[in-house]
């Protein structure tokens, strides 16, 4: 394909992405949906206009959407916000993540009787969008305590879900590369993973903190972050550590040093990053492959319904110990369905990690891509309905 052809594809997706977005919005359905929705059509599974060969000479897209997603995630918590939220939602938000790691991990293993792939989906399900149940909550001028706790638990979950994928995914590898070691030793490997991400992150961080403030226009700001994002992405994966983590940690430590530069940087990675992202999640959709539904469609089954046994499980044990109120130990579990976002990135992440390790390693990435895509349909539609009942339940929908 020449270089010109593969623009022109380019740009129609971009063009295409935003425009189907926009149209699911005018809805009250999140944009994220309609751009995986036109991929999937687009991709090999019906026009097959974007075919795999295609997408794989796209990674540098995958690669710069994923650093600015991590950039956002990070760029929304600082410790003001986080002490202001208070113990009970940290304490919720692990609950919940941890419970659907654990919940998937067991239910899926039963049918697969796969370890590595129970624990990479595990991982994926942690992850929350948060797009979908904010819409629900504005649509409905919601307010409350359950509202407030929601918030802040969709809020911080995307934090907490990467950190638990970099510990899946460096367990598994190092039993799919055959480094023989006992389970205490792939546990201590993927927490130095996780720790060094964090540490290297935080030292960028700092330096582009101190650098952030002598700046003052928006594009130098917005120079500086991509740059720190490129960079800080390619030295993680030079030294094998966690991407995401890494610039996700790097942002955390940029928006406690400089606040109001942050919100500029994030501001201006969402104007000027949004076809980018757009893009991603278009691509992310052509991955479906119809072709393997029916043999995925039992896990895919037993991924969406272990996945919500665990958000609600963990969410109400969580709030149980923290002694929330009753109507949150109740009804918070109920609005954290939604996946599509940084699943999708993480499903993303697992072809990365993993696609390139023979038939085993590719098998592993397809069914991670294809569960997510598969169930996604259906926690997109029932997630923003359980939001408003929940809160509805609770007595804090206003209507309009």
């Amino acid at each position: 394909m020449s270089g010109a052809i593969a623009l022109i594809i380019i740009g129609a997706v971009a063009f295409l992405s935003q425009e189907t977005g926009r149209v699911f919005g005018k809805f009250r359905v999140p944009s994220v949906v309609g751009y995986v929705i036109l991929g999937i059509i687009l991709g090999k599974s019906f026009l097959n206009i974007l075919n795999p060969y295609f997408v794989d000479k796209l990674s540098l897209i995958n690669d710069l959407a994923l650093g600015i997603i991590a950039f956002i995630i990070g760029g929304e918590l600082n410790l003001r916000r986080l002490k202001r939220l208070g113990k009970s939602i940290l304490t919720i938000a692990i609950f919940e993540s941890l419970g659907a790691f654990i919940f998937v991990i067991f239910l899926t293993y039963i049918f697969t009787k796969n370890i590595h792939s129970s624990i990479i989906l595990g991982a994926i399900s942690s992850a929350t969008a948060p797009a979908a149940t904010v819409a629900v909550i504005n649509q409905y001028r919601a307010r409350g305590p359950l509202t407030t706790t929601i918030l802040g638990v969709v809020g911080i979950d995307d934090a907490i879900a990467l950190m638990i994928y970099t510990f899946a995914s460096t367990f598994c590898l190092s039993s799919f590369l055959h480094i023989h070691s006992s389970l205490l030793q792939m546990s201590l490997r993927s927490a130095g993973v996780i720790l060094f991400s964090i540490l290297g992150g935080a030292l960028f961080g700092i330096i582009l903190g101190y650098l952030l403030k002598k700046l003052k226009s928006k594009e130098e700001i917005f120079g500086f972050v991509l740059a720190f994002i490129l960079l800080g992405e390619g030295i993680a994966l030079h030294l094998h550590l966690s991407e995401l983590l890494f610039v996700m940690s790097m942002a955390f430590m940029v928006n406690n040093l400089s606040l109001r530069k942050t919100n500029t940087a994030i501001e201006t990675l969402n104007t000027l990053g949004f076809p980018l992202i757009a893009t991603f999640f278009a691509l992310a959709g052509t991955r479906l492959d119809i072709k393997l539904l029916p043999s995925i469609g039992i896990v895919g089954i037993v991924y969406f319904f272990a996945r919500i046994l665990g958000k609600f499980g963990g969410a109400y044990i969580g709030a149980k110990i923290s002694t929330s109120l009753k109507v949150i130990q109740k009804y918070v579990g109920f609005s954290l369905w939604p996946q599509i976002g940084v699943a999708v990135a993480l499903a993303i992440m697992v072809e990365r990690d993993f696609g390139h390790l023979g038939t085993v390693g590719g098998n592993l990435s397809k069914l991670a891509v294809n569960v997510l895509l598969f169930t996604t349909i259906f926690t997109e539609i029932l997630g923003p309905l359980m939001t408003k009942i929940s809160l509805e339940k609770a007595g804090e929908i206003k209507v309009r």
